[in-house]
This record gives C-alpha cells, structure tokens and sequence, in this order.
C-alpha cells in the first residue's frame, strides 16, 4: 500500500504588487502556506506477521534496516538489568557463529550491526544487503548467549554503575526514576551491582523466547531498494521466523504527589547543586494537547535559549550556565522536569525561581510576539527533520505503532501553526504543578538541605545514589566510651601496632591493574620521612613517574615534566611520602572526628570525618567488629579495602578498587617489600 505525505509549510515571504507602499508600523500575517509533496513510503506484511515498511532513497547505495519490537516494558525486579543485558548479548555469537567471526564478518564489509532490547539496526552498501541480512537473520533467529560473555557484560555494567556514586546527574536521575514512577512500575526500576549480580542466562533466554516474535515486530528498510525487491528479501532471511503468543502487560499510571517533596542526594564535597522538578504525565503520542504542550513547554524551557527559564536563571540571575524544561509524549507515562546545575548557595532560589515561572505561565497570557518566535522555532525544527529520508520511516512506524491518523503528520504545521495565546495559558493550567513536584537534589548535604525544608510539609527526604531511600539519614549514635581515639588505636593494633609501624623505614609496592584493556603495573618507593616515587608502566615501558624529594613535587610523562613546590599536587604527593600516614596525621594538621555508625552491606562500621590543613573533607569507614579499614570516600570517588595480608607483622589490604575517572580501577598488590635499604638517589628527578 503506497501513501503520500504532504506538508503545509507557513510562507517565507510575501509577493507584493510593485506599487504597494510597506507599512512597517503593521506586524505581517501570516499567509497561506503552499502544499508541497514530501515523499512517500510503502507496506506489506509476511505471513508470519512481521509488518514491513519501505522508504525508497536511491540518492546513495545504502541501506539500512531497523527491526523494532512492538512490546510492554517488564519487570524485572531484583534481576533488573537483565533485559537490556539480552539485548546486547544477542550480538555475541550465535549456534553459527562466535562473536569473533561476528565482528570480522561485518567489519569486512564495512557495516554496522547493533542489537537491543526490542530490536536491531543493521546498515551497509548497497552491494552487501544479502551478507548483511544473513548475518542479522542468524543473529536474529538462532542467538547462543554464551555464559562468558554474560559474565563480561555483568562485569562491564556494573564498572559503568561506579561513577554513579560522584555523578550528581545520574544521581538526580535515579532518584526521579524511583520517585516519580514508584516500585510497581518498570520506568521506576533502576539497575544496581547487586541487581546485575542476579541476572542469569535462563533469564536472558527466557526473555527472547517470549519477546522475540515476527507476530510484534515492525521492519524499517531504508535506501537503495523498492517494494518488490525488499518483499523477496524479507520472505528469504525472515519468512521462517517463527510467531507466537506475546504476553501483554498492564500497570497503574504513577500520581503526583498531593504536596511536594524535596528529595536529596549527599553529594561530598559538591561546590554545586543538581536540581530537577519532575511529577508523572500522562500524554501519549498523539494526544490532542501534544502539539500545544510542546508549544508551552518550549515557552517555558525546551531547547531554546528564549526560553523564560533560561532568560531567568542565566542572563537575569547569573545562576547557571542553562535551565531548561522537558515535558514529552510516552505510550504508558511521560513526565515533566525542569532543573539545572547551580551553586549550593542558590539551590533554594532557583526551586523558587523555577516554580515562579511555571505560576507565571498558568496565571498570565503570553504574548503573541513570543508565541510566534516559539512557533516559527518548532516549525523549523520540523522541516529541518524532514531532510532524512528516516523521518519518513519514523513517520509511518509511529503511526501503526499508536493507531495515530494516517494525516498525523500531514496537518502537524497546520495544528501548530492555529496555537493559540489561550491555549498556552490552557496548558500551563493543565499540566504545570508546582505545588506537586518532587523536588530533587544532589548536592552538598550541610550546604543545601536547611534551605530546601521550606518546599514541603513533611521532612527532607534522603537517598543513595540508586534511589534507594535512606531511613535514617544521620549515622546511629556512638556507644559510650568509644572516641574517634580508641576507634584509630583499634585500627593500628589489629595491623600489627604502632611499635612495628614505626619499624618501617623504607616501603616498596608492586601492584597491577588494568584499564582499557591494558594492563597497567604500578611501582611505589616510600623512604622515611617524606621520600616518595610512583612509577606506571604498560607493556614494561615506564610511561609516566610521581615524585616527591622532601622539597618539591615532580610529575614526569611522555608530554614532559611538570614541577611543583605548591598547590594541590604538590600537597597531594607530600601526603602519599608519608610512611604509615594514620601513626602522623595530627603532625600533618588533619583532624578527625567519629561522626557515628553506619551499616556498609551487611557490616557495621564506623565512620570517620577527615579534614586535612587544606580544609579537603573525606571519609573513613572502619569495622565495629574487625576493626579495619574498608573504604575511604572523597570528592574523586570511593576506594574499598579488601583482602588483608599479613607482611612483615603488618596487615596491608592486597585488593584495592579505585574510582579513577568513569571506571572503578580494581589494584592487585602483587608484593609489598619493607626495609630493603632503599637508596636516596632513587628519589632524584633525572
């Protein structure tokens, strides 16, 4: 069946007759716009039910096919993260083929081949459709998940959750999850170590038998074909796939809270606050209002930078670098937010600011000038999108996907373009509830929270960084009698005492991590007092050095040296000279306090405030029972203890895992050597 799309586009200019007079006092209307012939598409469905569009681009020889599941999302409780985990693993090898031959295949011909939860995208030349949809039909249809390459994804995904815990973005985002869709609802899941370490290949293979049907799929072919060759494709690389009974899944559409409530994040050592203001909404795609909530959304803040929250926060406030707002179409729930990253000391002004502005729209009408400039935007925007023959598909899957009007996207501009002052002021009525929002926040704890209580009726309410709500919020009270003293005393005599610490006069530590694949080794030489060298070598080149000779810091690496006798790095390697820091750190001006006790997993530990003479806050967690060290938390990220061995009398931690950048580093000690009579003139810069 072959459709035709055509547009109305608003006029760019006016033909006026040469002796007309231009009155510039008078704001031009305006005129009728031109139909203008898009392009077209066309369908078919096979006999297994696989539904089939073709959009027809013989500009270049290239073709690209998106295969896309028509499903309900699922939960998956204590499991999550196993559905995006089959998607992925449906490209690792098949009864065929190993994921190795996979790859070589498709490099070979220069293509792309990606899949996911509810589908595959595959693109190529021309020339090379048929090895391309052989190699996506085996993928496809006869997938082998292999139980090594679950265990490399798990581990994967969860060295991508480590930097959740100093992201104030992601923070923000999974505390929203939770809230605004709430735990019966599988937009409200949100993917944890532990959750990941329970996923299973009968979980993953379940999932594809159930999903995975001819019967629920739509086939997206673009480029360099027609009907009749993509019809005699289709029936030879998918015409055996086989259909089946899908299982439809229905939930409650999440509410909004009936007040709002403030949700925080302890961010340590944040200088900046993360904040959005979100609540469930219910508008599917093609729901009458879409066109004129885009339309007051983008008043408000979505995308331009007219737009009344960025005017306020950035150029008025001088709060930010951009706010903005969001409020899109969901076939189950969508939902609004509006937020920004601002200093913690306006973190409460811009919660009043942004709910001002949402109040402003509901209570006064826009101004024809701006609605105009919003329209004119979105109409662009439009047009613009119709460039790639991709909308086109886009297009037509969304409208068998929703049952839209096959004219949807025919009258889009004509519906936009009849947007009127009052039904922006309509909208904003409708759909702006400031007065029930949660009001998210990841910041600085001592900062921000005594400020955010006025936004709400009950209690501040604390999260981890998994949006996991954290009853008490403030550590249990310390036991009579236990000091931050006895606690660090415990520490030294379960590692072999301070008596033997001091013994220790010179130290050096081989360790070996890996990063990016490669595998990195570590030499560390310490010489009391403050002598200290780092070397890192990879392929057994020394690619850089950190060393500190009493004086002066000195960083040296394949773009040069760098000397410091101030500053941060300066301050830092002079710390990490120190042998046995725990036995100096009042001598070194640091001070620490036991803040309380804390359950770490399934251990009670103690936790420990440190604030070093530069005023650099971290934390420090020890065992009530075993009393050692297991984690220290900064700004940079978390560091975990494990593994404690004994060397020498001491007990050193032989498994370190390190946030360095986006990835949690996991250190091996492979040997630890004390009193060997390290020489001075290691410690020398060359």
């Amino acid at each position: 069946m072959k459709r035709f799309f055509f547009l109305l586009l608003p006029a760019l200019f006016f033909t006026l007759l040469a002796t007309a007079q231009l009155d510039r006092s008078v704001r031009p209307q305006p005129g009728p716009a031109p139909l203008i012939q898009l392009g077209d598409f066309e369908t078919f469905t096979l006999g297994n039910g696989l539904q089939v569009i073709i959009v027809e681009n013989r500009k270049v020889p290239v073709l690209s096919f998106q295969l896309t599941l028509d499903v309900d999302p699922v939960m998956e409780g204590d499991a999550k993260g196993y559905v995006s985990i089959a998607g992925s693993l449906l490209r690792d090898g098949t009864t065929n083929r190993s994921k190795e031959e996979i790859d070589e295949a498709i490099d070979f011909i220069g293509a792309s081949l990606n899949t996911y939860s509810t589908g595959i995208y595959a693109s190529s030349l021309t020339k090379h459709k048929e090895t391309l949809l052989e190699l996506m039909a085996d993928i496809l249809l006869n997938p082998s998940f292999p139980e090594s390459e679950l265990q490399r994804s798990i581990t994967q995904n969860i060295s991508g959750l480590a930097t959740v815990r100093t992201d104030p973005g992601a923070m923000v985002r999974n505390v929203s999850t939770t809230l605004v869709y709430g735990p019966e609802h599988p937009y409200g899941e949100v993917t944890t170590e532990e959750s990941l370490n329970n996923v299973t290949i009968d979980m993953i293979k379940k999932y594809y038998n159930t999903y995975f049907k001819p019967n629920v799929a739509y086939m997206v072919i673009v480029g360099d074909t027609d009907a009749k060759e993509a019809r005699k494709l289709m029936e030879k690389y998918f015409g055996k796939w086989r259909q089946g009974l899908v299982p439809v899944h229905a939930y409650e559409t999440p509410q909004s809270p009936e007040t709002s409530r403030v949700a925080f994040v302890d961010r340590l050592g944040a200088i900046q606050s993360n904040l959005s203001i979100t609540y469930p909404v219910e508008l599917p795609p093609g729901h009458e209002d879409a066109i004129k909530v885009s339309v007051m959304n983008n008043i408000l803040g979505g995308g331009v930078f007219s737009g009344r929250l960025m005017q306020n926060l950035r150029e008025d406030k001088g709060y930010t670098y951009g706010a903005r707002s969001n409020l899109s179409t969901d076939p189950l729930v969508s939902r609004f937010s509006a937020g920004a990253e601002i200093r913690n000391s306006v973190t409460d002004s811009t919660v009043v600011e942004i709910f001002y502005e949402m109040d402003r729209l509901r209570k006064e009408p826009v101004d024809e000038e701006t609605l105009q400039l919003i329209k004119n935007f979105m109409t662009g925007s439009f047009a613009r999108s119709l460039e790639s023959p991709r909308t086109m598909a886009n297009f037509a899957l969304n409208i068998s996907r929703y049952d839209l009007p096959e004219d949807y996207y025919v009258t889009y501009l004509e519906r936009l373009n009849q947007v009127t002052v009052a039904d922006v002021q309509q909208m904003a009525q409708k759909y702006l509830k400031p007065e029930q929002a949660y009001i998210v926040v990841a910041g600085n704890k001592d900062e921000v929270t005594p400020n955010l209580a006025r936004f709400t009726n009950a209690e501040v309410e604390f999260y981890d960084a998994f949006g996991k709500r954290i009853v008490d919020a403030e550590p249990a009270a310390i036991p009579e009698g236990i000091t931050v003293e006895v606690v660090l005393d415990n520490y030294l005599k379960v590692i072999g005492g301070r008596e033997q610490m001091e013994k220790t006069k010179d130290m050096t530590t081989v360790m070996k991590a890996e990063m990016m694949g490669q595998e990195i080794t570590l030499r560390s030489y310490r010489k009391s007092p403050d002598l200290f060298l780092m070397e890192t070598e990879m392929g057994g080149m020394v690619m850089s050095k950190q060393l500190f000779d009493g004086e002066k810091a000195f960083v040296s690496s394949p773009m040069g040296q760098q000397e410091f006798a101030e500053g941060p790095e300066f301050e830092m390697m002079k710390s990490q000279a120190v042998m046995h820091p725990e036995l100096h750190y009042k001598e070194m001006g640091t001070t620490k306090t036991l803040v309380g006790i804390e359950k770490m997993q399934e251990l009670q530990v103690y936790k420990v405030e440190v604030v070093t003479s530069g005023n650099m806050k971290s934390f420090e967690y020890y065992g009530v029972d075993s009393g050692l060290k297991f984690k220290e938390e900064t700004m940079q990220g978390e560091v975990f203890y494990d593994d404690y061995k004994e060397v020498d009398g001491l007990l050193f931690a032989h498994s370190i895992k390190q946030q360095m950048g986006p990835q949690m580093i996991e250190i091996n000690i492979e040997e630890i050597k004390l009193n060997t009579g390290l020489e001075d003139s290691i410690f020398t810069i060359e």
